[in-house]
């Protein structure tokens, strides 16, 4: 369950494009950090509508599921899913707090994995991400996309995830969609729409 609510998180969290990424040189990876980190300091909330697709190895066929993201800086942040079902999850206070259909229950979010997921998608609001020391970051282009590819260092983090990919559309410096690869291969992507920056949200959402 627990693997699966990390999972479920990244996210969060798209489709794949296929245009030909190219690695950026180190001025322009420079540059790009410099840029996303400088824009996104002023971020306090951030809200978005989701579309999530996950593709498992032994299924036919990908499950998409459709919900609402919203994060509250420094360290709130909830996911709302509510097609094709009611599924909620809430980061606060070094918890996970879970609404599985009216079925309540938290679940410490003290562990290693779990600090490390919730740091990184929070990360991704402010460019807090790319200094994040067990991670690798390796950085790529193409015609729409600017491309953040971060490969786990620690041997923990291996065994759930091969990798995660943000993409940041040109000339913005919020993430647009999330690509995960976990360890079987599977994978989890994350597509963002009707994104919102310092939006009030109402305490409510960070609560079940």
């Amino acid at each position: 369950m627990i693997k699966n609510i990390a999972f479920g998180v990244f996210l969060l969290v798209s489709g794949f494009f296929f245009a030909q990424n190219t690695a950026m040189s180190g001025a322009e990876a420079k540059a790009f950090v410099s840029k996303v980190s400088s824009d996104t300091k002023g971020i306090k909330t951030l809200q978005s509508d989701f579309t999530q697709t996950k593709k498992m190895d032994f299924l036919d066929k990908s499950i998409v599921t459709y919900g609402k993201m919203s994060l509250q800086t420094p360290n709130m942040l909830s996911w709302k899913y509510t097609k094709p079902y009611q599924y909620s999850i809430v980061f606060k206070s070094n918890k996970i707090f879970i609404n599985d259909q009216g079925k309540k229950s938290s679940v410490d979010a003290k562990s290693k994995t779990f600090e490390k997921i919730n740091k990184l998608i929070v990360g991704s609001s402010n460019g807090t991400m790319f200094n994040d020391p067990e991670f690798t970051v390796t950085y790529f282009k193409n015609g729409n996309y600017n491309v953040a590819k971060f490969i786990p260092k620690t041997s923990q983090l291996l065994k759930y995830i091969k990798q995660i990919e943000l993409f940041f559309p040109k000339n913005q410096s919020t993430v647009s969609q999330v690509n995960m690869t976990e360890a079987s291969g599977d994978t989890t992507n994350i597509v963002f729409k009707n994104t919102k920056i310092n939006a009030s949200i109402p305490a409510s959402e960070f609560t079940l």
